[in-house]
């Protein structure tokens, strides 16, 4: 399957919310007025675009149509689309943050069942494909099954696993798994860490206490500090990475679960309001299906 074709597959509700929406919407209007606008921003908020990217892509349409340049369904999804790429478009995807001596230390955060362990196994596996070393480090001590659950990903991939016991220090588990992956000579170390809320303080605080040691381990580690985002509870996706950010340093996101769920508009609504990078989608439950973030593919899926 190509890769435009898992976009297409993963983003497939969303699409039927958005793009069927819109184009329904008009089919029977001769002439747009406050109330034909107002369906629709609520269609476009219904997909959790955000109030505010709602807002600017009516008032466009609003401002276009009054010029006499669009008139139809099919006007109204150009619109749209030229808009949602504009926006995802703004500012530059850097991509990964190598290092260029050791390993590339990748720490995963997140909230409780956000997907990280799973997608810190299918980053390891994407790494793998492209012919890189991975060593998994899993520092989630605190949930019961949260190392077994990286081993048993780690037997599957292949791939060597650092692990420690249930509620054993999380750091010192951080911190073998990098001097391990320097001593393997891994090209990447990926670390699982447990799900947290923001609001808790003191599990912020043994963050910032894993992220401390990292850096002693090596030296301007970590060098990405990924949050995942479970896309299917929409906008409150962006509270979470809107007040984790807040407290913690992020320098880009993983988006998890975008196929089951009609609302994949908050990657644009995040991307807009935070500015974060979006690093990957999580579009399928197989292993190929978590994707690099590409703009351009993303909306193609949408409204091609």
């Amino acid at each position: 399957m190509s890769i435009l074709s898992i976009f297409k597959s993963g983003l497939q509700k969303t699409k039927t919310t958005l793009v069927r929406s819109i184009q329904g919407l008009f089919s029977d209007v001769s002439q747009w007025d406050e109330q034909s606008y107002a369906k629709l921003e609520a269609a476009l908020i219904a997909t959790d675009l955000g109030a505010g990217v709602s807002t600017r892509i009516i008032a466009d349409l609003r401002e276009r149509y009054q010029r006499g340049l669009i008139a139809t369904g099919e006007d109204i999804t150009a619109v749209t689309r030229e808009n949602i790429k504009a926006m995802l478009l703004q500012g530059q995807q850097p991509g990964i943050s190598r290092n260029p001596v050791g390993p590339t230390v990748i720490l995963f955060v997140g909230v409780n069942g956000s997907g990280k362990t799973t997608s810190a196994a299918k980053l390891a596996h994407f790494f793998q494909e492209q012919g890189q070393s991975v060593l998994l480090g899993a520092a989630d001590t605190f949930r019961a099954a949260g190392v077994t659950q990286l081993e048993l990903w780690g037997e599957r991939l292949n791939c060597p696993v650092v692990g420690g016991k249930q509620g054993g220090d999380s750091a010192a588990v951080a911190f073998d798994a990098i001097r391990s992956g320097i001593q393997r000579r891994a090209d990447y170390v990926i670390i699982d860490t447990a799900g947290r809320q923001h609001t808790r303080k003191d599990l912020m605080a043994e963050l910032s206490k894993v992220k401390r040691i990292v850096g002693k381990a090596l030296p301007g580690a970590p060098h990405e500090t990924w949050l995942t985002v479970d896309a299917s509870i929409g906008s409150n996706a962006l509270v979470q990475a809107r007040e984790f950010g807040k407290i913690f340093p992020i320098t880009g996101l993983v988006l998890t679960k975008l196929d089951g769920t009609g609302r994949g508009g908050v990657v644009v609504a995040i991307k807009d309001e935070l500015g974060y990078p979006v690093q990957f989608v999580g579009l399928g439950e197989q292993l190929g299906d978590l994707q690099v973030f590409d703009p351009e593919m993303f909306v193609q899926a949408l409204f091609d």
